[in-house]
């Protein structure tokens, strides 16, 4: 499929450990399309916060935080980068600290709002894969295909002790800690619409999932 085919948005959503970045970033380059990670901008918050020194319990200081700072994201599948006032924290976004604090500041309603706006402006005329927990549901719900990935625990906590080394066990817990915040905050909790397609990559290799995808996305086109 060409760029100039597809003119839609692919909305992918999920927890973590079931592969949306790697997915998302080879469906983007498989479609031709801009590729969004909605995550990285709430990590990226999130570090604004931690600079700041801010009480991760108080969400007017952490909005005040937020909303003075300048998060600019590639949509760049081959590039991608994303910068806080101007600065790379590609890396600083996925240490353990930003993990540790990211489900906290994207609970505040007034957080996700700011963001929500930035990636619906991002989104703009379409010609795009965007990953997260709530594209579907709140930031493009006429998105299509919506697709929830799925992935046993186990499956989840060892792809993310791979990717960011660590105990498989201490992971685990971890994965466990923030499903449990993103899918009880009241704010764009993660969910799974009734119009989405579930796929379970528990068993299924990266080209699989995109051949997959690829599929649903042509089909929708």
């Amino acid at each position: 499929m060409a760029e100039s085919e597809f003119s839609g948005v692919v909305a992918l959503d999920g927890p973590s450990g079931t592969g949306k970045s790697t997915v998302a970033r080879r469906l983007a380059t498989r479609l031709g399309a801009r590729y969004l990670d909605t995550g990285a901008m709430y990590r990226a918050a999130t570090v604004a916060a931690l600079r700041k020194g801010v009480d991760l319990g108080d969400g007017v200081a952490i909005t005040t935080v937020v909303e003075a700072a300048r998060i600019e994201i590639s949509t760049d599948p081959d590039n991608v980068s994303i910068t806080l006032d101007g600065v790379p924290v590609d890396a600083e976004i996925r240490s353990a600290e930003t993990t540790a604090a990211v489900s906290a500041v994207s609970a505040v309603p007034a957080v996700r709002a700011l963001l929500v706006d930035a990636q619906r402006e991002l989104i703009g005329d379409g010609g795009i894969v965007v990953e997260g927990r709530d594209i579907g549901s709140v930031v493009w719900p006429t998105a299509r295909p919506k697709v929830y990935l799925t992935a046993s625990p186990e499956a989840r906590a060892r792809r993310r002790a791979g990717e960011l080394g660590g105990d498989v066990a201490t992971v685990a817990a971890d994965i466990a800690r923030r499903d449990d915040l993103d899918s009880s905050r009241v704010a764009s909790p993660l969910t799974q619409t009734a119009d989405a397609v579930e796929l379970d990559t528990t068993d299924l290799g990266i080209d699989e999932v995109v051949d997959r995808l690829v599929e649903l996305a042509v089909a929708a086109s």
